[in-house]
């Protein structure tokens, strides 16, 4: 089959096909919802790596003081969820951080899905593309599962944002059938893309390459909108360099990252085995059946290969691998579903041999991820009810408002007394390069820990502020992410990086950032407890603790203040 023939057919009306007024009621449906869930103080079942949040809280703290990502600090992705996050946190301020980090970019990437879904050539499979696509991103769940028990992922965000904006960068070239609308929703795509997450939007030059390739998009189209997207980046930078930093920190992460790719592709293949082998027999059989037909020579062939529905799944899965191989959490493959999506109605139609074998690995590729997105979110939600706990953290506010069974919030706040009276043990972990267990960040007790341990340490500042009668005038905390500045109000540190991982993002330290810590008046080293990442940044970071002044301020915390 030709690739007009099989893209066409997306585009011809089908009397079993949904309007598109239905997608809007979703669409609406679903903003309502997500509204509701974001004015009220909600308490949610905590998850995997759930710090991850307060990265995003930090930012947020950070933006509404002024400063910018790249310029002023450190940032692992692009400034758009950033900005769209924080703006979603002022219009909802009492919302939990987990659902303003879900959420940050769907009213960028909803208003765009529902452009495309009302072009010509989508409006026929309007609820088809939207309906799979509010299921997956719904709730802050990714696809690989990092720990066995339910809750919601605090990781992985901005990852799930990226997976977002390719799905409907997909959609767009296979069902878009305005070459100007085409264009447009190309060119916004790829800004929104290289704004969220630099990996995303190579992936999406890929695809647009392998679209002009396949004959899909004209090379005049794809150059005309990666000027608009140049052009567009052009302006933003003008008023303070933003877009340079930007590009300054992704060069930066190059350097710090130098792991070669085929291992990583490896890791995502085997990772994602249940998507990755029914997606490559169904590509297979589809070559198969097109490379048997006696339809034109062997350079025919190759060229319906390429521009039909083998060769697009083939780059989309190659391309969607790619992506992956940057990611830890992320809503794996969903961008499988347009080709697949339009392979399904386009089978349906046709009595074809081979029929019920596609329509079968089309739905082993789809219907697992939907499946566990729906499982995993029924059972975090479902848990609620059962023998589940509030963790006692009012001080930390909406980080703080989170839940877990009672065993595991008895056994948080039993290590928070544990880490100290044993500290020599788990510095014996920490000096040999061993975290306390082989699963330790992704445990819901001890993400619970260490928002005790926060607690604890909050309590001790504003303690010891009114004994001393001296306010602090910023915080720099030795560790992962950095919760107290939010939670104090007072000014972060310049130039340091948001979620420090040593060996990924920690760059060396300059006179610019020794300046900004010799001028904060305290660095906090968490203790509870010793970890191989919080050994390393209190070596890294050395420096700037001389000449201060060391408080035992807790049991789990230790303070290097600056003389008055």
């Amino acid at each position: 089959m030709t690739e007009e023939r099989w893209l066409d057919s997306a585009h011809r009306p089908d009397q079993s096909s949904t309007r598109p007024m239905a997608s809007l009621y979703c669409a609406a449906a679903f903003v309502l919802g997500a509204t509701l869930c974001l004015s009220f103080p909600l308490k949610l079942p905590i998850g995997a790596f759930y710090w991850d949040v307060a990265v995003y809280s930090d930012a947020f703290h950070r933006i509404g003081l002024g400063q910018a990502p790249a310029l002023d600090f450190f940032a692992p992705v692009g400034p758009l969820g950033y900005y769209a996050g924080f703006l979603l946190d002022r219009l909802f301020p009492i919302a939990h951080p987990l659902f303003i980090a879900n959420w940050a970019l769907l009213p960028v990437v909803l208003p765009l899905a529902l452009v495309v879904i009302w072009q010509r050539g989508a409006r026929d499979h309007a609820l088809g593309l939207l309906l799979p696509f509010l299921v997956l991103v719904a709730l802050p769940i990714n696809l690989s599962i990092f720990y066995p028990g339910p809750g919601l992922d605090g990781f992985g965000a901005y990852n799930r944002h990226a997976a977002a904006l390719l799905y409907w960068l997909i959609a767009t070239l296979i069902f878009v059938q305005s070459a100007r609308g085409r264009t447009v929703l190309v060119a916004v795509f790829m800004l929104a893309l290289f704004l969220t997450k630099i990996t995303g939007a190579a992936v999406g030059a890929i695809l647009v390459g392998y679209a002009c390739l396949a004959g899909r998009l004209r090379v005049m189209e794809a150059g005309a909108a990666a000027l608009a997207c140049i052009a567009a980046l052009a302006l933003l930078d003008l008023p303070m360099g933003l877009i340079r930093a930007y590009v300054g920190d992704i060069l930066t992460l190059l350097r710090l990252n130098s792991e070669t790719l085929l291992p990583r592709l490896l890791t995502v293949a085997s990772a994602n085995f249940g998507i990755v082998l029914p997606a490559s027999a169904l590509i297979g059989l589809l070559l198969w059946a097109e490379w048997r037909s006696d339809e034109g020579n062997a350079w025919e062939r190759l060229r319906r290969v390429v521009a039909g529905p083998a060769g697009w799944l083939a780059a989309v899965m190659a391309a969607l691998a790619v992506f992956e191989t940057q990611n830890t959490g992320s809503l794996e493959f969903i961008g499988l579903w347009p080709v697949l999506y339009l392979l399904l109605t386009q089978w349906r139609r046709q009595a074809r041999p081979f029929g019920p074998v596609v329509v079968v690995l089309a739905l082993a590729v789809v219907l697992p991820s939907l499946m566990q997105s729906l499982q995993r979110g029924a059972r975090a939600l479902a848990g609620m009810a059962g023998d589940v706990v509030a963790l006692p953290a009012p001080e930390v506010g909406p980080l703080g408002r989170v839940s877990l069974k009672r065993g595991l919030a008895e056994r948080a706040e039993l290590m928070l007394q544990l880490y100290p009276r044993h500290a020599a043990t788990f510095a014996g972990y920490a000096d040999r390069g061993l975290e306390p267990s082989s699963l330790f960040y992704a445990e819901p007790d001890n993400q619970a820990t260490w928002l005790l341990e926060v607690r604890q340490g909050l309590l001790a500042l504003r303690d010891w502020e009114a004994r001393e009668q001296r306010r602090l005038n910023g915080v720099f905390t030795l560790d992962f992410v950095e919760p107290f500045n939010a939670l104090l109000g007072r000014g972060p540190v310049h130039g340091v990086p948001l979620g420090i991982t040593p060996g990924r993002n920690l760059p060396p330290l300059d006179e610019r950032v020794l300046a900004s810590l010799a001028a904060t008046d305290a660095i906090l080293v968490p203790k509870c407890p010793l970890t191989p990442a919080r050994l390393t940044l209190a070596s890294h970071y050395a420096p700037a603790l001389v000449g201060r002044r060391p408080v035992a301020l807790a049991p789990c915390w230790d303070m290097y203040v600056t003389a008055r």
